[in-house]
């Protein structure tokens, strides 16, 4: 039925911001930047992969204005659920980066069953996570 999953959806409160941290601090690329008029479809994706991270404000058109400003302040809380899984071939070298350019670290390189991985949060409150998958 489904062939693969094309763009995953984490909300921001403000996309300039947004894009300043995945593009200039992760190394993640602009794939789409539009105003829809009703909305701006900003995504991004690592360079080589095609998968997107749509990255959106809360608001219309899928939201009334109150539920809105519920969802600001769950984002602001770090508890709007939005999650992502990166994949690096060294998870030690990527947090030593990550540590260099300020980004917020939740948890250090760990052994894990599955490989080695550490946390991290974008300024929004949305975690993720650097896994280095066990060979």
């Amino acid at each position: 039925m489904f062939t693969q999953v094309g763009i995953s959806q984490i909300y921001v409160l403000d996309q300039d911001a947004a894009l300043d941290f995945y593009v200039n601090t992760l190394g993640l690329e602009v794939r789409t930047d539009v105003d829809l008029g009703v909305m701006r479809w900003l995504t991004v994706g690592v360079p080589g992969d095609n998968r997107e991270i749509l990255l959106q404000e809360p608001g219309g058109p899928m939201m009334d204005p109150e539920t809105a400003a519920q969802v600001r302040d769950l984002v602001a809380k770090g508890a709007a659920g939005g999650f992502l899984i990166f994949y690096t071939d060294d998870c030690r070298a990527a947090f030593e980066t990550l540590v260099a350019r300020g980004v917020e670290i939740t948890q250090e390189p760990m052994e894990r069953d599955y490989g080695i991985d550490c946390g991290a949060r974008d300024p929004f409150g949305n975690h993720f996570r650097i896994t280095q998958p066990r060979a």
